[in-house]
């Protein structure tokens, strides 16, 4: 190993591994720096690209800034390379000094209730997948049900039950898949109920989220005035955060508003704990069982013992996202994130249950603290991260095998079909001629072959 220079390897290519990259080589250092992003999708931006509605081109411009980046030319990228598959941690010892992993949440957090498990009983996560085209989901969803429940009330559950009331003509202008379109199309949902345990003022979705729903055509929004009987902690919420002042706004206009006419609703209740998903008596979604709550005072909210039941055939559970274990990498099963300190991944002695850093492995982004928080918290989360790959120089891998071109020797001789740049742009470039076609900005390609097919110019 020269010490002058800084092999790195980043595993996962979403917003949090490409902002790690870019803040590294831009930071004041005295080595120089070379930098392999590593993604197991054939394309890059993680849950920008597969986790953001497609009718929401705003956030979509996040794909600009990280796209601005990328294309500088001073990252490299592997795509369709699967960690713990197509490359191991002692491969990445072998080739680079440090590594760190930016591998996000995609899977749903349980929700612990009976019935969580019934035939249509789905994880929001696998259904936003669905919609946004993930390549390794089915290219089908059974739209069945004509009155969906949606449990959570953060911007995930409103981007599910947005699509889920939203017309599907309505839809055609985004870059929504052809199979997803299709699938819309066919569902027959009148009835769409958001579900969330505390009050008006305690909800967690953004103010532009909200808006989004009461713009929706020939849905009506219906909200229900036993929910807006604010005790004093409410009241003070409204006065006092310029956001929940917006949020209370909206709503309150909605309680005004005429209903009736519309082929849809979307209803959001308030003050209701999921008890229960009912069977129907064959194994499947038959109803939705809760418990109506109460303020308690101090911003929370107690149980009153009323207990309510709605027959609906589909429940999505939208309360949080989750990180998966990677193979050889420290995983705490309780908080799905790798342990850390500051993104200085730490591993556990078992004999002692004395903790230790694990030299040369980092993580940042979700995987490290959680699914929580904007993009934002995501670059300072880099940061910190990156910080501490600087000052740990002394305690870098000594790779045997440190060159560039070695890397690109390994997948070649294990027959893997990789992704890189170039190809992303080829794919990128194809995409938007699909959707130009339709006058649409994009169409994504769905199958993950054909996706690397695209990319290595072998269509």
């Amino acid at each position: 190993m020269t010490r002058n220079k800084l092999r790195l390897a980043i595993v996962g290519a979403g917003p949090a591994g490409i902002y790690a990259a870019d803040i590294l080589l831009k930071a004041e250092r005295n080595f120089d720096v070379s930098i392999d992003l590593f993604d197991h999708l054939p394309a890059p931006y993680g849950l920008v690209r597969y986790g953001v509605a497609p009718d929401h081109p705003r956030i979509k411009g996040i794909i600009t800034a990280l796209r601005e980046v990328l294309d500088r030319g001073d990252i490299r990228i592997f795509g369709n390379v699967r960690f713990g598959e197509d490359i191991s941690l002692d491969d990445l010892k072998k080739h680079y000094n440090a590594v760190i992993f930016a591998t996000g949440a995609v899977r749903d957090a349980s929700l612990n209730i009976p019935g969580a498990d019934l035939d249509g009983s789905y994880g929001a996560a696998e259904f936003v997948s669905w919609f946004d085209g993930h390549p390794d989901f089915p290219r089908t969803w059974p739209l069945t049900a004509k009155e969906v429940a949606v449990i959570g009330n953060g911007n995930v559950a409103l981007d599910v039950s947005r699509i889920l009331a939203k017309h599907v003509e309505d839809l055609m202008s985004t870059e929504i898949p052809a199979n997803v379109a299709e699938g819309l199309a066919a569902s027959p949902v009148t009835d769409v109920h958001v579900f969330g345990r505390r009050g008006p003022t305690s909800v967690k979705f953004t103010p532009l989220e909200l808006r989004e729903l009461g713009e929706l055509r020939d849905v009506d929004m219906i909200v229900y005035d036993e929910d807006f009987d604010y005790d004093d902690a409410a009241r003070a919420a409204v006065s006092g955060n310029k956001q929940v002042f917006v949020i209370d706004k909206v709503l309150q206009q909605w309680r005004k508003r005429e209903v009736g006419q519309a082929s849809r609703r979307l209803h959001l209740h308030f003050f209701a704990k999921p008890l229960e998903i009912v069977d129907d008596g064959t194994g499947k979604v038959g109803a939705i069982r809760w418990e109506r709550t109460a303020p308690d005072g101090e911003g929370g909210v107690v149980g009153t013992g009323e207990i309510r039941e709605l027959p609906v055939q589909a429940v999505y559970r939208a309360v949080g996202y989750f990180g998966s274990p990677l193979p050889g990498i420290p995983f705490d099963k309780k908080f799905g994130v790798i342990p850390n300190h500051e993104g200085q991944v730490l591993i556990r002695d078992k004999e002692s249950g004395d903790t230790r850093q694990m030299y040369g492995v980092y993580a940042t982004g979700w995987i490290k603290r959680g699914p929580v928080g904007l993009i934002g918290h995501t670059k300072s989360d880099a940061m910190e991260t990156i910080k501490h790959v600087i000052n740990d120089l002394g305690n870098w891998w000594r790779p045997e095998s440190p060159s560039e071109e070695s890397v690109i020797e390994l997948l070649e001789s294990r027959g893997i079909l990789w992704t890189d740049l170039d190809g992303w742009h080829r794919l990128d470039e194809h995409e938007q001629a699909l959707g130009h076609a339709e006058g649409r900005a994009r169409i994504k390609v769905v199958p993950r072959d054909e996706m690397v097919d695209v990319s290595r110019g072998e269509v």
